[in-house]
């Protein structure tokens, strides 16, 4: 156990990306956590499978959302593995990349198409985020009340200089949800 009373624990971080955005989010995820005393395994997800995602006692799942609402290539190809993997009762967490001006009706879609897939399959979702400080028309990730995303919204493309306190802030909220959970 480190000194914040958090048990070390397997957080398995799996991102697709095509320019290395969602690779490099990761990364600045990774380094939150690791300020916090908690490792975090960084994998692509061509690299991934069914099997580690169920391993792992936590998961983060980062997708860019291309174009019109579009999910990144290599997501799409992991689908059906993701389906196969055991996420009842596993504690995971979604972050995506968008563009809200350039394609305000889609923003950060493809977090609501991970959502979709894996929230029937009994994960237990995390990371939720408000709306807040961003501004669109449409985005599949909203929540039925509209006032959170289902997981952290990064704009690189128009809100660069807020990314690294959006992600730095997401990751006290995750360990904050998840030390609620351990000490229930």
């Amino acid at each position: 156990i480190d000194q914040s009373g958090l048990a070390m624990s397997d957080i398995l971080l799996v991102f697709g990306t095509d320019t290395g955005n969602t690779e490099e989010v990761a990364e600045k995820i990774q380094e939150q956590f690791s300020e916090s005393g908690q490792v975090v395994e960084i994998i692509d997800v061509t690299d991934c499978s069914a099997d580690r995602i169920s391993e792992a006692e936590l998961c983060i799942f980062g997708i860019p959302t291309w174009d019109f609402g579009g999910i990144q290539a290599d997501w799409d190809d992991f689908k059906e593995e993701l389906e196969a993997a055991e996420l009842g009762g596993k504690k995971v967490a979604l972050y995506g990349l968008g563009d809200q001006f350039g394609y305000g009706d889609f923003f950060i879609d493809a977090v609501g198409w991970l959502h979709e897939i894996i929230q029937p399959m009994g994960a237990d979702i995390k990371g939720y985020w408000p709306v807040e400080g961003y501004e669109f028309t449409e985005s599949r990730a909203l929540s039925p009340c509209k006032t959170y995303f289902y997981g952290l919204a990064v704009d690189d493309d128009q809100q660069f200089e807020q990314t690294d306190e959006r992600v730095s802030s997401w990751v006290q909220q995750i360990l904050a949800e998840f030390e609620l959970e351990q000490a229930a």
